[in-house]
């Protein structure tokens, strides 16, 4: 890792603090980032998905994890991620129907 300085409000560090409890405030910070690279990038993982719903396309998408098309019309899912974000999912194929 690279040692790097950013300079906070007194305030946002002490309440960075409370909310990382026994982590630590660096790591929090860490891993907000992380976490802020991977959605601007679109990048989903499968960690992230909290419930699926099946839906239709009205148009057409890509899956946010494998980047597969979806046709307009095709059966997908919809995955509610745990930053609440709704993102489109390719159902898989059972390998009876490869």
């Amino acid at each position: 890792m690279q040692v790097t300085s950013i300079r906070f409000e007194r305030e946002l560090i002490e309440r960075l603090k409370e909310m990382a409890g026994k982590q630590g405030y660096q790591a929090l910070v860490r891993d907000v980032l992380w976490d802020f690279v991977k959605n601007a990038q679109g990048r989903v993982e499968r960690s992230q998905i909290r419930t699926v719903v099946e839906a239709i396309a009205v148009r057409d998408e890509s899956c946010a994890l494998t980047g597969q098309p979806i046709p307009k019309g095709q059966k997908l899912f919809m995955g509610l991620l745990t930053d609440e974000r709704w993102v489109p999912l390719r159902p898989q194929r059972s390998r009876d129907e490869a």
